[in-house]
């Protein structure tokens, strides 16, 4: 995928204390609990609230600044950043990227204030940097003929929220731009109790797959119609998982194009199963392969605990199923599972670990270092060397 996320890089945001992370497109969080995985998937949500809702009010559903801040350490920390490195504009590249950063900082008397910065470093035309600070937006463009504006802002709205508005001139494109990607970022966990349930009859063939697999069922229904060839590689794919499963089908307990509920034909089974009365571990993995198979996914999904309730054998397939995915969408998933580490490469694993203060070490090795490791080991497999402490952030 050439349009991606490069880089996140976060300081005191819950026990980030200061990390930075190079993103690819499938990147596989590991490590113990409290380590800081939860954490940063949660950066993902944080800045997809602040463009929903506002800067303040997505500090305030995590309990305000202090709670959101780092609490390790001798002295409470005054200012929370979040910094994005990524090729989402038009002229954007590896060596001229796009950078977005956020810095929200508690002044003496307790009010906040907040600091964005915008850069697009195009490779052609004039390159642009919006600062924002306080209740000035200033515009600068660099390059023959550049020249510089002000415009006003709220004190606490974010740039994110608020500058798509701009016009093309004065960057309202490009931020749009960031502005879409971050908005579309998923955390992703399927919700059972309501995956179960009967959805709403999609109303059109591009049905947007809830954060939660909440319509679940009208989310299949809508693949179905849109792409036949996708429905059957799904299909297949839950076969090989479920050997007892012939086929995937809907049924429509208040009437056509009212509700619909999914049913499984089983073998040996008299009646097909509607999916309420179906296991844990099945309705986690339809959800999954309907994550897997979204035609029209975000720019980032994010999955906490991927193999929760999955058998083993499932695992392999869903590693081959994410990395053909991510040519699509980059992934940011934690897991708890050796097998899954297993079928993964040294540059798909985010080794964390957590330091004495509190704070989150992410990752703790490099790829490069996780490569000698392996190689040290005559190509012992990933999820046995993390076992056995070689990799250090232990289960």
């Amino acid at each position: 995928m050439e349009k991606r996320l490069l880089a996140v890089e976060v300081e005191n945001f819950r026990s980030l204390r200061k990390v930075t992370l190079p993103l690819r497109p499938l990147n596989v969080l590991v490590g113990p609990n409290g380590a800081g995985k939860t954490n940063l998937l949660d950066v993902f949500r944080f800045l997809a609230d602040v463009i929903g809702t506002d800067l303040q009010p997505a500090l305030d559903l995590r309990g305000g600044f202090d709670e959101v801040a780092f609490r390790g350490g001798e002295k409470a920390p005054t200012h929370m950043q979040i910094k994005l490195t990524a090729m989402w504009t038009t002229h954007s590249s590896l060596n001229a990227p796009d950078e977005y950063q956020l810095r929200v900082t508690r002044l003496r008397h307790g009010t906040l204030s907040r600091r964005e910065r915008f850069a697009f470093k195009r490779t052609q035309g004039r390159g642009r940097r919006i600062t924002i600070n306080g209740q000035k937006v200033n515009v600068v463009d660099t390059g023959r003929g550049g020249g510089e504006r002000e415009i006003g802002i709220n004190a606490l709205s974010s740039g994110l929220s608020t500058l798509p508005r701009l016009s093309d001139d004065e960057g309202g494109s490009e931020v749009s731009t960031v502005a879409q990607r971050l908005a579309s970022f998923r955390v992703f966990d399927v919700r059972v109790d309501s995956a179960r349930q009967a959805s709403r009859f999609p109303r059109a063939k591009t049905e947007t797959l809830d954060d939660g697999a909440a319509n679940l069922a009208g989310f299949l229904l809508a693949l179905r119609s849109r792409d036949e060839g996708a429905w059957q590689r799904l299909v297949e794919d839950a076969q090989e998982v479920l050997p007892q499963l012939e086929d995937i089908d809907f049924d429509y307990p208040s009437g056509a194009a009212r509700e619909v509920v999914v049913v499984l034909h089983e073998r040996g089974l008299r009646r097909p199963t509607q999916l309420a009365d179906a296991s844990y571990g099945t309705i986690r993995l339809l959800g999954l392969l309907a994550l897997l198979y979204d035609p029209s996914p975000p720019a980032l999904t994010c999955v906490e605990e991927i193999d929760h309730g999955l058998h083993p054998q499932a695992l392999a397939l869903l590693v081959e199923r994410l990395r053909e995915a991510s040519e699509r969408t980059q992934f940011l998933i934690a897991t708890h599972s050796p097998a899954l580490a297993d079928r993964l490469s040294p540059e798909e694993l985010v080794v964390c670990e957590r330091h004495a203060d509190g704070s989150s070490a992410i990752p703790a090795l490099t790829a490069d270092h996780i490569e000698e490791i392996v190689t040290a080991s005559e190509g012992m497999p990933l999820g046995d060397l993390w076992f056995s402490g070689a990799l250090g952030g232990d289960l």
